[in-house]
């Protein structure tokens, strides 16, 4: 049987010094931020996931984005190399944690630089975009280890908001959702709709109609609603004032066997 695993790591005490890039800074509720992401981590677990601690990295303030460490494509892992220098030593637990799991790695090396969170993953299509966190060659090297493993990967602008899965993530069916002013470019997706909501762009895929969300966004829970899917949602302020989402807290693998 497949499994659904999925990787996690604490927020740090001093997440409060965060990066941002985007958007103004907020103070953060550090013990509020840790009950948030225990429920986060909670609903991952009562759809039926498998959550894997990666140590943590309690001198990194953004060490809770996780996703941003490493790309899952099939069993291997292209471990990051984080646009923003500060964040680069966020990847060596992460990596390990990645080997435990029985993944084949690989690295982006020098001079790329790529962040999990640029890239979207519909079906055997990577969408990665090329911006603020994620150059050319970091593209070009995530291009040569995924398409032999029969990836499609297609580049895309951004440049209004931190990563590209900021501004948009996919449907069970393959349909991308985004908020309009947000993404650069909506034709490069075949299948695109518009979500009233900031924070209802991003979704993660938790099995079958059910969608984890943020709670911040109730009309698009209630567009997605309309269209047959089971929003699940959950607190994340303290997360998305510091340019977080559903999608960067964790990263996902579905294709594990054991």
């Amino acid at each position: 049987m497949p499994s659904k695993k999925a990787l996690v790591r604490r927020p740090s005490p001093r997440l409060d010094q965060g990066l941002v890039s985007h958007i103004g800074r907020e103070p953060i509720d550090a013990a509020l931020a840790l009950r948030q992401w225990e429920g986060y981590v909670e609903a991952l677990r009562a759809h039926g996931w498998q959550t894997v601690e990666v140590a943590p990295a309690d001198e990194c303030p953004d060490g809770v984005f996780v996703e941003d460490t490493m790309v899952v494509f099939r069993n291997v892992a292209l471990i990051s190399r984080p646009g923003a220098q500060s964040r680069r030593p966020e990847t060596q637990a992460a990596e390990r944690t990645a080997v435990g799991l029985g993944l084949s790695i690989n690295h982006v090396r020098e001079p790329g630089t790529l962040d999990g969170g640029d890239v979207l993953k519909v079906g055997d299509t990577l969408y990665v975009g090329r911006g603020g966190r994620t150059n050319a060659a970091g593209v070009r090297q995530l291009r040569a280890v995924f398409a032999p493993l029969g990836a499609r990967v297609v580049a895309v602008p951004v440049s209004r908001v931190l990563h590209l899965k900021s501004a948009v993530t996919a449907l069970p069916d393959g349909t991308v959702i985004g908020h309009p002013p947000l993404v650069d470019d909506t034709s490069v997706f075949p299948h695109f709709l518009p979500v009233p909501e900031e924070a209802g762009a991003h979704v993660v895929l938790l099995g079958g109609d059910r969608l984890l969300m943020s709670a911040s966004a109730p009309k698009t829970a209630d567009l997605l609603a309309a269209l047959g899917y089971t929003p699940v949602p959950v607190d994340l302020t303290e997360f998305e004032k510091r340019e977080g989402c559903v999608t960067c807290l964790s990263v996902r693998v579905r294709e594990l066997y054991e």
